[in-house]
C-alpha cells in the first residue's frame, strides 16, 4: 500500500523539477512511511511512498523493466500476481523480484492497455512507456484505491493518490467548482469524477486514461462495469454453497503478506463473515479488533466479542468517548475536500487501534451495496411498488401537493413523518432514491445557496449525477438499479474514501474481500429476490452463513458507526457551530444565504428541528474553506 505522484509533460520533454516532485511526494508520507523515492527524466517524473507489505526486500518503486524503457508507480495490491507471474514467465519475461509491481510492468509489455483485465485486486497505477511516448493510468474496478489528476494550463499533467499532492503543485488552479458544491450538499461528498476544484478530477473506478506526447488529452475509457446479468436458474441451496466458496476464495487470496495481518470485527454480518472465513483458512488465531462506545445506544462491541469467542481470535476492544469531536479539523486535513460522513470519526479510531497490532486488516465493506443490505433499499422498493400501481401523472397530482404541504416533523414518531415518503412517491425511481439519500433536499439547497450562486449553477442539479449513471445502467430492475447507483456514487465517494483516508492516515492497509470483482460480478447475477427477500436484506448471504454464525449476529437490527451530532450541536459544539455557520468564512464566499444558515442554527438549538446532518455538512465545508484560506496565506 502506497502513495503515488507524477508530473508529465504532454507537449514534449521539458525538465521536471525534482524538488517540486519530492514536495508532492512527501505530502503523502503517511501513506508509505517505510520508503520513498522519485525518478525524473525529460518530460516525466514519478514519486512513490511505500508501505512495505509484499516482497519487502526488493519491491521498491518506481520500478522499471530490464531495458529501462517501461516504468510504473502503483498503489494497491494485485492478489493474483503469482498466477500472472507464471503466465508471463511462460511468455519469456524474466522476473528480478517477487513483487506484484513487477508483474504490472511485464503485463503492460505483454498486453498493453488490456493488461488491466488481467489484474485482480485494488490498484491505482501509472505506467510510462518511453518507446511509445505513452503514459497509461488505471484505477481498480470498484474504486478501492484513489487516483486524482489535473491537466494544468501550461500543458503539464499531474497526478497523485490524494488531492493534497496536487495542491502542492503551484500550477494547480484553486477555483472551486460550483457543480461540486451543489453535489456535496446533496450527497455529503463530491462524487466521481469531480473534485471540489474545477481544474482537478478523480479517475473513476473501472476507467483508464492514456496520454501520448504531442496529442490532446483524451477522455478516460471504461474497461469494466458491474454486469447485473442474471445467471442460469439455480436452487437456493446451490446459490448458498457457491456464495460461500466464492467468498472463501476472495478472502484466501487476500491473506498473503509479509507483515502482521488481521481484521476489523464490528459484530455485524459482513465483518463477522470475513473473520469466520479467515479462521477456517489460517493456522494461527486471527487478530481482530473493535471499538466500543460509552453510549450503549451506539455500542455493539458485545456482538464482536461473541464472534471473537466463537472463532477464538486474538481480540482487542478499545472504548471510544462518545464526545470524540476533537477530530473535526483533523478530518478536514485528511480528506482535502469537503466530506460529511460523521462515521469517519469512529472509522479513524478503529484504524488507529488496528495499527497498534497489524499492518494489514481485512474489512467487510461492500456487503450492503452488493447484497442489498441497506434499509433504504427496503423503503425504496416499497415506494416503487406503490408507484407501479399508479400512472405517473396521477402520482404527481396526488403526492406532489401532499409532499409540498405536509409538515416536516422530525420530532414525531416515524409513522407521522410522511413528508419524505409523499415527496418520493411523486417522483420516478431514480428521483425518489436520490431524494431519499440526499442530506439536504432540493428545497433546502435552494434556500441554502445565494441567488448569485444558484445562477452560477446554470440549471445544474445534483440529481444529474445519478441520472447519468442510470442512463448507462446495464439493468432496469428497480432493486438492481439502485444498487448500481450506490456502486457508482456512495461506495467509491463515501465508503471507500472514508476507509482509505482513515486507514492510510495510520499507514494501515485495508483489504476488502466483498469487493473482489469476481465475487461482485457473480453476486450481481443473482435474482434480486435472493438479495432483498420481503423485508430481509442480504437474504442469501445470511442463509449461507447460518452454519457459521449465530442467529443474533445474522438477524439483529443493523447499527453501524454513529455519533451523537444532534447532542453535540446543542451542547459542547454549540459555540463552534455558531462561529462556523454564522462567521466570516462562509459569508465571504458569496455561496450561501446567511439568513438561512442562521435559521438552521436557531431551529436546531431550540429543538424544533433536527438539522444535525445538514449542520455537520456545512461545518465540514467551512473547515475545508478555512484550511484553503490558510494555505493561500502561507
Amino acid at each position: 500500500m502506497c502513495g503515488i505522484v507524477g508530473i508529465f509533460d504532454t507537449r514534449g520533454a521539458r525538465p521536471i523539477d525534482p524538488a517540486l516532485l519530492k514536495r508532492m511526494n512527501e505530502t503523502q508520507h503517511h501513506r508509505g512511511p517505510d520508503e520513498g523515492d522519485i525518478y525524473t527524466e525529460p518530460g516525466v517524473g514519478f514519486g512513490h511512498r511505500r508501505l512495505s507489505v509484499i516482497d519487502i526486500a526488493s519491491g521498491q518503486q518506481p520500478m522499471f523493466n530490464v531495458a529501462g524503457n517501461v516504468g510504473v508507480v502503483f498503489n494497491g495490491e494485485v492478489y493474483n500476481y503469482p498466477e500472472l507471474t507464471q503466465e508471463l514467465e511462460q511468455l519469456g519475461y524474466v522476473f528480478r523480484t517477487k513483487s506484484d509491481t513487477e508483474t504490472i510492468v511485464h503485463a503492460w509489455e505483454a498486453w498493453g492497455e488490456a493488461c488491466v483485465h488481467k489484474l485482480r485486486g485494488m490498484f491505482a497505477l501509472c505506467i510510462w512507456d518511453r518507446n511509445k511516448q505513452t503514459m497509461f493510468m488505471a484505477r481498480d474496478r470498484l474504486g478501492v484505491k484513489p487516483f486524482y489528476y489535473a491537466l494544468l494550463p501550461d500543458g503539464m499533467f499531474i497526478f497523485g493518490s490524494e488531492l493534497k499532492s496536487l495542491r502542492a503543485h503551484p500550477g494547480l488552479p484553486h477555483a472551486i467548482d460550483p457543480q461540486a458544491v451543489e453535489d456535496y450538499f446533496a450527497y455529503g461528498y463530491v462524487p466521481e469524477p469531480k473534485t471540489i476544484y474545477a481544474g482537478a478530477k478523480k479517475l473513476s473506478p473501472g476507467f483508464t486514461l492514456t496520454i501520448r506526447i504531442g496529442q490532446p488529452v483524451p477522455q478516460p475509457k471504461q474497461f469494466w462495469d458491474v454486469p447485473f446479468k442474471l445467471h442460469a436458474p439455480m436452487s437456493q441451496q446451490d446459490a448458498e454453497g457457491e456464495l460461500i466458496e466464492r467468498l472463501r476464495d476472495a478472502v484466501k487470496i487476500r491473506l498473503k503478506a509479509e507483515v502482521p495481518l488481521g481484521a476489523f470485527l464490528s459484530g455485524g454480518v459482513d465483518s463477522s463473515a470475513i473473520v469466520a472465513m479467515m479462521a477456517g483458512l489460517m493456522k494461527e488465531p486471527v487478530n481482530t479488533c473493535s471499538i466500543a462506545f460509552q453510549e450503549k445506544a451506539f455500542d455493539e462491541s458485545q456482538y464482536a466479542e461473541q464472534v471473537a469467542r466463537q472463532y477464538q481470535t486474538e481480540h482487542v476492544t478499545e472504548t471510544v468517548d462518545t464526545d470524540d469531536y476533537a477530530l473535526l479539523d483533523t478530518l478536514a486535513d485528511l480528506y482535502d475536500e469537503p466530506y460529511a460522513d460523521s462515521s469517519a470519526i469512529p472509522t479513524y479510531r478503529v484504524c488507529q487501534l488496528a495499527r497498534k497490532r497489524v499492518t494489514v486488516a481485512l474489512s467487510g465493506d461492500g456487503g450492503d451495496e452488493n447484497l442489498a443490505g441497506y434499509r433504504r433499499y427496503r423503503y425504496a422498493m416499497a415506494e416503487d411498488a406503490v408507484r407501479s400501481k399508479m400512472p405517473s401523472g396521477l402520482r404527481k397530482l396526488v403526492f406532489g401537493p401532499l409532499g409540498k404541504y405536509y409538515p416536516k416533523a422530525d420530532w414525531a414518531p416515524r409513522v407521522f413523518r410522511a413528508k419524505t415518503t409523499f415527496e418520493a412517491l411523486s417522483r420516478d425511481l431514480v428521483e425518489g432514491y436520490f431524494h431519499g439519500v440526499s442530506i439536504m433536499s432540493d428545497d433546502m439547497r435552494a434556500q441554502l445557496f445565494s441567488d448569485k450562486f444558484r445562477k452560477n449553477l446554470q440549471g445544474y442539479r445534483a440529481i444529474n449525477v445519478m441520472q447519468g449513471h442510470a442512463a448507462n445502467s446495464p439493468t432496469d430492475d428497480p432493486l438492481s438499479m439502485i444498487q448500481y447507483l450506490d456502486m457508482k456514487t456512495y461506495l467509491p465517494g463515501d465508503i471507500l474514501t472514508k476507509v482509505d483516508r482513515a486507514s492510510m492516515a495510520h499507514a494501515l492497509e485495508v483489504r476488502v474481500p466483498l469487493l473482489d470483482h469476481k465475487l461482485v460480478e457473480w453476486i450481481s447475477g443473482l435474482p434480486p429476490s435472493m438479495k432483498l427477500n420481503g423485508s430481509e436484506g442480504k437474504y442469501i448471504f445470511k442463509k449461507s452463513l447460518e452454519s457459521y454464525l449465530p442467529e443474533d449476529i445474522l438477524y439483529r437490527k443493523k447499527m453501524g458507526f454513529a455519533v451523537p451530532l444532534a447532542t453535540w450541536f446543542r451542547g459542547p459544539l454549540r459555540q463552534r457551530v455558531r462561529e462556523s455557520l454564522l462567521g466570516d468564512t462562509l459569508a465571504s464566499t458569496g455561496i450561501f444565504n446567511t439568513g438561512y444558515l442562521a435559521q438552521m442554527v436557531e431551529q436546531h438549538e431550540s429543538g424544533r428541528r433536527d438539522y444535525s446532518a445538514p449542520i455537520w455538512t456545512v461545518l465540514m465545508f467551512e473547515a475545508f474553506l478555512r484550511k484553503e484560506l490558510q494555505g493561500e496565506t502561507a
